[in-house]
């Protein structure tokens, strides 16, 4: 397990620090852990999975996995549809709305909320992402608890973290599911969301096999 590598992709308006506490946890299941930084508004999903590429490239490790959250899982799969050939290694969304986001819309309906959203929305946000292969595992991990800007934008269906639902996780490719009690931001700090990543890379589902 020491030479698996785990990089972490972060979601937007954040810059990686935000998964500090989940990138420690998960080193004690002896992975090591990098971040990934981007910017989601002024880069398009694709233009920041190029970057992407580049970072990964410059790690030297047989087997990569990725735990992103949020739109790090829609630059993930821009990762993959566009540079297919990839060292072996699972993936992990936490909150990732892999379907056309109800909150990005709203927000987008807006100047300052179209603002705010940048370049997410180009083949992110609001839909047009690419397809997943299945030529790696990915397993998808929403939040139940609504505590978001859900609450100010209102009538973001139910179950859902406060910005994603639980419905918007879903992805037909995926390899398997899980919901965790906590909000979108509060995955990253919730010591379910570190055992569930690890038993996926583990074993290819979140609950651990015997």
């Amino acid at each position: 397990m020491t030479e698996e590598t785990i990089v972490l992709v972060h979601g937007l308006w954040m810059n990686g620090m935000d998964m500090s506490l989940l990138a420690r946890r998960l080193q004690k299941y002896g992975y090591r852990t990098l971040r990934f930084r981007y910017n989601g508004v002024s880069r398009s999903p694709r233009d920041n999975a190029v970057l992407l590429d580049g970072f990964v490239r410059n790690i030297e490790v047989p087997v990569i996995h990725f735990i992103c959250h949020s739109l790090g899982g829609i630059v993930v799969r821009h990762l993959f549809y566009n540079f297919p050939v990839r060292k072996p290694g699972r993936i992990v969304t936490l909150g990732t709305p892999h379907k056309p986001s109800y909150s990005a819309y709203k927000l987008s309906r807006s100047p300052p909320g179209k603002f705010m959203l940048g370049q997410s929305t180009v083949d992110g946000l609001l839909g047009n992402v690419p397809p997943w292969s299945r030529a790696h595992d990915l397993g998808s991990i929403a939040g139940t608890l609504p505590l978001g800007m859900g609450r100010v934008l209102r009538g973001l269906p139910r179950p859902n973290d406060g910005t994603v639902t639980v419905e918007e996780t879903r992805l037909e490719s995926m390899k398997d599911h899980a919901l965790v009690r906590a909000s979108h931001f509060g995955m990253l700090l919730a010591p379910t969301t570190a055992r569930l990543c690890h038993n996926f890379i583990k074993d290819g589902r979140f609950v651990s096999l015997p």
